[in-house]
């Protein structure tokens, strides 16, 4: 061996050591060089390959083997490097390796025998300059200095750590939990570990390279020559396991670390994170100056085995050297694994000669990848010597069965380690040249498993600690790139093609499977991309018309599906404020455009839907009692309950009356109120208006529109009910203009003696029987339950012009007593306009009962409404109620006529008023549903205790005028009253020939005039 020129390349990282010896290596002719790890091995591989080609390059390591029959350069693994084929080159990289106690004999082994024909290089560390010198004489050596500096940063938090950190562990669980914790803070890290095959390393550094994440985390592995354009190294901790204990990393091999911080003259920076302590100064100061204490021990292993007996070949591997600068070695795995399968009878019955001797050192050579157990590992070597003693090879079938085991790349990041760590165990296998049939066919299939691992592996790997979305849009925002996002029909957005969230209307949904720590990064990269979408969907919101935009019960603003706003208390209860919802990082601009939108909006819709008592309230021609009368309206959001201002109801002469008819007032019995404004789409804005003036939490909500009557929960507010268009009655509400109706009626009905519910009143309220009487009883009414015989009655011819009579609209009091006005109408369909024959002076009733009549009752409580009880509309008269008042339509004379053979049974009520007892209270009911005030109400029949009958005289009014002989529940007309408790049935006459109704309390006031002219 040619000695003479030996050069020792000495110094720290990143002084390009390992190209300065491969561009030596291609000076010659041939070359081999030797790395200390499979994936710097395969690193180097493919940067010679780029500058030579795949037919000219070997590379030679234990799992894989790609040899050309040309081939000049050979890249191996150091424990694979061939050292007899007499290369002109050959290269040691790492030769500080020579110390360490798993595999430093085999750099020894390399440092003291393996020489190039022309060139020899050793690469490594300068603690390395004393052995050499002292084991290799002819040695030069050539000092290299680092392109860059390296300085140290002290301690950081991982969620503090700059962009293109290292962050390094000490075991797969540290590398695990700390990639887990950078997915969450900085979006995520690649992985790389020694035990990675080169396929997945690769493409872990790929995404650490092209900068699609910012961060490396990885073991120790991370020292051994990979260039990677790192500028901070942070060390989770101090200690390791070096395979037998756990011992303190020597100040050497945390500056091996260290210094892969800074790439070419980019400076670098190292120091620690997590529970890693602070370094010392002196370990600081060594390793800013690259100085550390030289080796003194290179571990060595006789590699002159005699191989004529197993006890000759294990004497020999235990050999000992008297030189002091070498150590032998602790036992290492393949000796462990010898000493365990020659302890067994069967193997050393097998092995008779020195060939079976060599045969039994190579399977034991067989690195236990798997790394389960010594025995384990000693049984698979053992199973595998078996094969090739007896037969001479490896079975193909049983091989087959060991490599299909394996090939799944379903499982999780463990699961898929441990099957590439069994793969490569048969990729060794078919490596060895004579151990298979057909070496070819298992290489390639082995390596095909390895890759579909690889890649399994780097899948699940990239799936746990990478969030690609985040670090997409992260690495597009630093370099500075612009961003634009994309919004689908559904609201979903997309920036790099990565899903990131949905846009309601201007409120951005980010995505909910971020941590707190993700989401606010990707917030910011959204925010980014969304801004020119933002202007956009403004302008489009802007300009849009305002039947897209609608207001919720609880005062949401929703444009189409979206909520893009809210209305606020304002200064005046007609002039609500908006509380638009956009983003904050929308702009000024975005906020401002939509805010007054959503303003101009409400403000119109009030405009709209409260026109007429907007308009009422601006009247300057209202002056005095009407305008102030106007003014309650407007505070009530035009609907008054009645007996709430019955004395400004009183104090209203005819002719202030007649000026707020003409905006649309209606006087009723129970409620003063605009028909126009029951109409559900003002109803619904007044129950918001309303609820936002009283600062309510939650705003009751409209019933729905067309019915007649509601259920309503216990403890309802009356001022509820009455916003909402209706009055409680009961455990049911009424529509007060349907309700005014039904008074209408009830004032032509004898309310002392008793009455039964028509037909019509029925029909107004949509209700069965059993539900009329309780609303009746709400009201103020007693209801007296009976029964008798059902009596079926035939159809009478009716008159032409008694069928025309009952056709004819009924005209019904609007000012109760004094004032008619149709209510017939539902509240969409109300269009009312002043009687052209109005009197001119309100005429009241007799003295006995208030002018007010019911409306100045207290209400009786709701009790609870049934939850099963149907809802019935005004047009669905039921037919329960038409059997129950079928029988008044049948006189004496057809009751005779109807056949009596079994007779049927039906339930009537007959009901009759029952004000409250004097001192207050609302009439209570006993069990039988009997009113408790009905002895109170049959004392008050009669004005002064004389009971009106027919051709009773009216009383007088208190200016001495005669009254028109009217008591609250029975009406007289000129020539008197009904007798109480007949029942009489009288069609009206043809409207056109407007004859003096003696039912109506009007006309009779006014006979009382003229009787009296």
């Amino acid at each position: 061996m040619r000695q003479t020129n030996i050069t020792a390349v000495l110094g720290p990282t990143n002084t390009g050591k390992t190209h300065y010896a491969i561009e030596r290596m291609l000076a010659h002719r041939t070359g081999v060089i030797g790395l200390p790890l499979r994936l710097l091995a395969r690193e180097v591989y493919d940067r010679i390959v780029k500058l030579r080609g795949h037919s000219v390059v070997a590379l030679v390591t234990g799992e894989e083997r790609i040899v050309p029959q040309r081939a000049q350069y050979w890249v191996c693994t150091v424990e694979s490097m061939p050292t007899d084929i007499g290369a002109d080159f050959l290269a040691i990289d790492e030769i500080q390796l020579c110390a360490d106690p798993e595999r430093g004999h085999v750099f020894t082994d390399r440092l003291l025998h393996a020489r190039g024909q022309h060139e020899t290089m050793f690469l490594g560390a300068d603690t390395m300059r004393g052995a050499i010198a002292a084991l290799v004489p002819k040695a030069h050596f050539l000092r290299r200095e680092r392109f860059s500096d390296l300085t140290y940063a002290g301690s950081k938090k991982i969620s503090r750590m700059p962009p293109r950190s290292a962050i390094v562990g000490f075991s797969v669980e540290n590398v695990y939990a700390i990639a887990e914790l950078l997915r969450r803070q900085k979006g995520g890290a690649a992985v790389v570990m020694g035990a990675l095959s080169p396929r997945t390393r690769n493409a872990q550094v790929e995404l650490y390279q092209s900068g699609e994440v910012d961060y490396l985390v990885a073991t120790d592995a991370i020292g051994m020559g990979l260039n990677l354009d790192i500028t901070h190294v942070a060390l989770s901790g101090l200690r390791k396991f070096d395979g037998r204990r756990m011992r303190d990393l020597t100040p050497n091999e945390l500056g091996q670390i260290a210094g892969r911080a800074g790439r070419y003259k980019t400076h670098g920076t190292f120091g620690v994170t997590g529970e890693a302590p602070p370094l010392d100064e002196e370990v600081i100061e060594a390793i800013v100056n690259h100085r550390f204490a030289p080796i003194r021990k290179l571990q060595w292993r006789n590699s002159d085995l005699e191989f004529g007996t197993v006890p000759r070949l294990i004497a020999s591997l235990e050999e000992r050297t008297d030189d002091e600068l070498l150590t032998r070695t602790r036992e290492a795995d393949d000796l462990m694994a010898l000493k365990a399968l020659t302890a067994e009878p069967e193997v050393i019955h097998r092995v008779r000669n020195p060939r079976g001797v060599r045969m039994l050192w190579d399977v034991c050579r067989i690195p236990d990848f798997r790394g389960i157990s010594h025995s384990e590992h000693a049984n698979l070597l053992g199973r595998i010597f078996g094969f090739l003693n007896d037969v001479g090879r490896v079975p193909d079938d049983w091989m087959a069965r060991q490599v299909k085991r394996i090939d799944r790349s379903d499982g999780d990041i463990d699961t898929l380690s441990k099957r590439l760590a069994y793969i490569r165990t048969w990729t060794y296998v078919a490596q060895r040249s004579g151990w298979l049939d057909d070496e070819m066919h298992w290489r390639g299939e082995t390596r095909a498993v390895e890759d579909r691992l690889s890649d399994a592996l780097h899948g699940a790997l990239t799936q746990r600690f990478v969030d690609r979305r985040t670090s997409v849009l992260l690495r597009r925002l630093k370099q500075k790139e612009s961003l634009v996002a994309e919004v689908n029909d559904k609201g979903e957005v997309t920036v790099a093609d990565q899903f990131v969230g949905r846009l309601e209307g201007f409120r951005f949904s980010q995505d909910t499977s971020q941590t707190p720590e993700e989401a606010k990064m990707l917030h910011q990269a959204a925010m980014t991309a969304l801004r020119p979408e933002f202007h956009l969907r403004a302008d489009r919101f802007y300009n849009a018309p305002d039947t897209e935009i609608d207001f919720t019960e609880q005062g949401g603003l929703m444009w189409g599906e979206h909520a893009v706003g809210k209305l606020v208390k304002g200064g005046d209860a007609f002039k609500p404020a908006v509380q638009a919802f956009v983003e904050e990082d929308a702009g000024h601009d975005v906020i401002e455009k939509v805010t007054r939108r959503l303003q101009h909006f409400i403000d119109r819709k009030v405009a709209t839907l409260f026109e007429p008592l907007l308009s009422m309230s601006k009247d300057e021609t209202l002056t005095g009692m009407p305008r102030g009368f106007a003014f309650q309206m407007l505070e009530g959001f035009g609907v008054l309950p009645r007996d709430g201002i019955a004395a400004d109801v009183k104090a209203l002469d005819q002719e202030a009356r007649g000026l707020l008819r003409k905006h649309g007032v209606r006087f009723g019995q129970y409620t003063i109120f605009m028909p126009l404004l029951l109409k559900p789409a003002p109803t619904r804005l007044r129950l918001v208006l309303w609820s936002l003036w009283n600062d309510l939490d939650h705003f009751p909500e409209a019933p729905p529109p067309g019915l007649v009557t509601v259920p309503v929960p216990e403890g309802t507010p009356q001022e509820h009910a009455a916003m909402s268009g209706y009055r409680i009655a009961g455990s049911r509400a009424i529509r007060i203009d349907m309700l005014e109706r039904l008074a209408d009626q009830l004032r032509g009905e004898d309310s002392r003696g008793g009455f039964e519910a028509t037909p019509d009143m029925l029909s107004i309220t949509g209700m069965t029987l059993e539900q009329f009487a309780e609303l009746l009883q709400g009201l103020g009414y007693r209801a007296e339950k009976g029964e008798r015989a059902k009596v079926k009655a035939a159809a009478p011819d009716a008159k032409p012009e008694e069928a025309e009579a009952a056709d004819a609209p009924e005209a019904t009091a609007e000012d109760s007593p004094a004032e008619v006005e149709d209510a017939a109408q539902a509240p969409e369909e109300v269009a009312e306009t002043p009687a052209e024959d109005a009197p001119v002076e309100e005429v009241p009733v007799s003295a006995d009962v208030p002018a007010e009549g019911l409306a100045t009752e207290p209400e009786a409580a709701a009790p609870e409404a049934p939850e099963s009880e149907p809802v019935a509309s005004m047009e669905e008269a039921p037919v329960a109620a038409e059997a129950a008042t079928e029988a008044e339509a049948v006189t004496e004379t057809e009751t005779e006529a109807v056949a009596e053979v079994e007779p049927e049974l039906e339930i009537f009520y007959t009901f009759s008023w029952a004000p409250r007892r004097q001192g207050g209270g609302r009439p209570r009911r006993d069990q039988q549903g009997q009113g408790r005030g009905q002895q109170a109400g049959e004392e008050r029949q009669g004005h002064g205790g004389k009971p009106r009958g027919k051709g009773g005289k009216g009383g007088k009014r208190q200016d001495g005028k005669g009254g028109g002989g009217r008591d609250r529940d029975h009406r007289g007309g000129k020539g008197g009253g009904k007798p109480q408790g007949a029942k009489t049935y009288q069609a009206r006459p043809p409207k056109k020939e407007k004859p003096i109704d003696p039912d109506n309390p009007f006309a009779a006031a006014l006979m009382g005039l003229t009787e009296k002219k």
